[in-house]
């Protein structure tokens, strides 16, 4: 039983696409991480909770069919803002965050930086 639950979680983690604009914050990364971890003997992994093993799989599914935003059809697809879904993944991909890092620093830190004999990454060693 355990053979055909690894194979279920190894499915669904090939149909989840991976997004390459957020790195190491990705929900298809994660996921395939974490079945990874779980059954760390592929098939032959013993699942101590196999109830609790099925409902997670069934709600990853629901996540990707996008089940309930099929379920309950949004009317426009912007929010109060009017910010649309291209224009959220756009702000939340990891080149802009640190963008938006980098112009959070101070001016003092940016001078320092910049005119520092060493680089940042030496400063923690």
């Amino acid at each position: 039983m355990a053979a055909s639950r690894y194979r279920r979680f190894l499915r669904l983690c090939e149909e989840w696409p991976v997004e390459q604009t957020k790195q190491q914050r990705d929900l298809g990364a994660v996921l395939r991480q974490r079945v990874a971890q779980a059954f760390r003997e592929g098939e032959n992994t013993p699942i101590s909770d196999p109830e609790a093993c099925d409902q997670m799989y069934e709600s990853l599914v629901r996540i990707h069919t996008n089940f309930y935003k099929n379920k309950y059809p949004r009317l426009k697809n912007t929010t109060f803002t009017g910010v649309t879904v291209e224009d959220c993944r756009m702000i939340l991909a990891t080149d802009i965050l640190k963008q938006m890092e980098d112009m959070k620093k101070g001016t003092w830190k940016r001078l320092r930086e910049k005119f520092s004999a060493k680089k940042p990454e030496e400063d923690s060693k």
